[in-house]
């Protein structure tokens, strides 16, 4: 997976979350994420293609663990967040299904009347 595709793919996915709002706090050098205010996705605009995203920390240690392309977050905390680098471990299944997971995470943290959705139940499998 290359830059573009990477970049393409994980925003696509956030500009469909439900209360997703894209912001440039930090400049027009970085698209940032946000559900209510809170950060999910953080994409700088610049060579490198990375993205980074909010991971539970038993999950970060094993996606790391099983993905070349994935290491620990940008500038971030590294136990909380990861960065996902273009690169041949990574396909678009597994990009959209970390974009969606992070923007749980921080809707769950939410007071609940300012959740856009069950965070219990969405982007999980209907039964």
């Amino acid at each position: 997976m290359d830059a573009n595709q990477l970049i393409a793919v994980a925003t696509e996915r956030a500009e469909e979350l439900p209360g997703s709002a894209r912001e440039n706090p930090f400049g027009p050098e970085w698209d940032v994420y946000k559900v209510r205010g809170k950060v999910f996705l953080l994409v700088p605009l610049d060579e490198t293609g990375r993205v980074t995203l909010k991971s539970h920390p038993d999950d970060a240690v094993a996606l790391r663990e099983t993905f070349a392309d994935i290491m620990p977050g940008y500038h971030m905390n590294k136990k909380h967040w990861i960065t996902l680098r273009p690169g041949p471990s990574l396909e678009d299944d597994l990009i959209s299904e970390l974009v969606t997971e992070s923007y749980r995470l921080v809707v769950e943290k939410l007071p609940r009347a300012q959740r856009p959705v069950d965070p219990a139940l969405f982007g999980r499998p209907a039964d």
